[in-house]
């Protein structure tokens, strides 16, 4: 992850991301095995309050996609978290 270039790279290819897909994963990335609720994330990344769970669990979703599901983990119940 590339914080100035707000880029993702694996295995050196770019890998496209929308906004709300770049920077959930950089806040969950800078605080590694740390649980965070959807409204949490919700609340850092889009900037406001609110239920924002739905929106949330798609680009989670759509992360693990690009990026596999080996990085973000689903605590049940909790929330989700970052592994390296």
């Amino acid at each position: 992850i590339r914080t100035k270039e707000q880029m993702v790279y694996r295995s050196c290819k770019v890998i496209p991301m929308t906004h709300y897909e770049f920077f959930t994963l950089l806040y969950l990335a800078q605080h590694p095995g740390w649980v965070f609720s959807k409204e949490q994330i919700h609340e850092a990344v889009w900037k406001e309050c609110g239920d924002g769970g739905a929106a949330v669990v798609n680009v989670i979703s759509q992360i693990r996609r690009k990026i596999g599901d080996k990085y973000i983990k689903t605590v049940i119940g909790s929330g989700y978290k970052f592994e390296v």
